[in-house]
């Protein structure tokens, strides 16, 4: 990456010159990220150590709150870093290892949600078949390439976005590295490379969107099929979490990423920008947790065993 010789750092955008403000804004971003920590570490203590929620939709939970845990982490703590320490400059390295996990985290988050789109489908559409269709090696399997996927979609991006010289300065007009932002510091005659890797994602993106939305048409198409209306609160129950998050993530992102372009950062970007890449991941634990029985049994389960002594666990069993 030629880029580094002529670059050691890029200043990020700060939320704020005012020192209360500054301070204002790491505590938030601390509350909130603790929030989400705990939530997504709850969620795969509660899956890893009980034996019943170890169906494929919770497989691919657990996934989730790890991707999830990764993703908020990357960006988060350096935010709050720079707001106490009244600074807005990331190194060069930073901001590379930032984009890369930033891109890998939000790449299979997104493949995972397609993924688990369809573990409602088969569950809901082809119920005689689930058990053959999302056996736990066909799970692994689609886990597994959610991952690789992501990580070279992410290779992909980062090594071009840093070999394109950068002519417009070193000002990112984001809290954290994005690949827009900067994109807008590139040289024009060398823009041209990376647009290419970007519509491919886009591409790969919009696949995945027409996937998800494809699989709720069968599935409420089946769901309203349904003679009783129990049936049918059940099923749309266990699909309303997932559609949520997906909703969230998509309105965010595209939000973000379709609208017009400026030439100067604005408070409603800076606003937009903390919602989309925060308020998706901390809704995956609150719709996950707070609307699933088997979630709430484990984690009830899971802390009073922490709380009681072994000879108590007999309390803990009738939870």
């Amino acid at each position: 990456m030629s880029n580094q010789s002529s670059m050691t750092e890029f200043l990020l955008l700060g939320f704020s010159d005012v020192r209360e403000l500054q301070i204002l804004h790491f505590v938030v971003f601390l509350v909130l990220y603790l929030a989400s920590l705990v939530g997504n570490l709850l969620i795969v203590t509660a899956i890893a150590l009980n034996h019943r929620p170890h169906t494929p939709m919770y497989f691919f939970l657990m996934n989730l709150s790890i991707l999830e845990l990764g993703s908020i982490s990357v960006i988060i703590p350096k935010s709050m870093v720079n707001s106490l320490m009244n600074s807005r400059s990331i190194s060069y390295s930073g901001c590379v290892a930032q984009v890369f996990f930033f891109l890998f985290f939000a790449s299979a988050n997104f493949a995972l949600l397609t993924i688990m789109a369809y573990d409602r489908y088969v569950a809901i559409c082809q119920r005689l078949h689930y058990e053959m269709v999302m056996n736990s090696g066909a799970c692994v399997q689609m886990a597994t390439s959610a991952w690789i996927t992501a990580i070279l979609n992410s290779a992909i991006h980062t090594g071009n976005t840093f070999t394109i010289p950068f002519c417009g300065g070193n000002t990112v007009d984001q809290f954290f590295c994005e690949v827009p932002q900067l994109l807008k510091l590139v040289c024009i005659d060398s823009y041209l490379s990376e647009v290419g890797v970007i519509v491919f994602s886009m591409c790969l993106a919009l696949s995945c969107f027409v996937f998800i939305t494809m699989s709720y048409v069968q599935i409420f198409t089946t769901v309203l099929r349904i003679p009783s209306e129990q049936g049918r609160h059940k099923a749309f129950s266990t699909c309303f979490p997932h559609l949520t998050v997906v909703s969230l993530l998509v309105c965010t992102a595209a939000f973000v990423y379709l609208k017009p372009t400026s030439s100067s950062a604005s408070g409603l970007n800076l606003l937009v920008a903390v919602l989309y890449s925060m308020l998706p991941l901390m809704m995956n634990p609150i719709m996950y947790s707070m609307r699933n029985k088997e979630i709430n049994s484990a984690l009830s389960k899971w802390m009073c065993w922490r709380l009681f002594s072994k000879n108590k666990m007999s309390t803990c069993l009738l939870l």
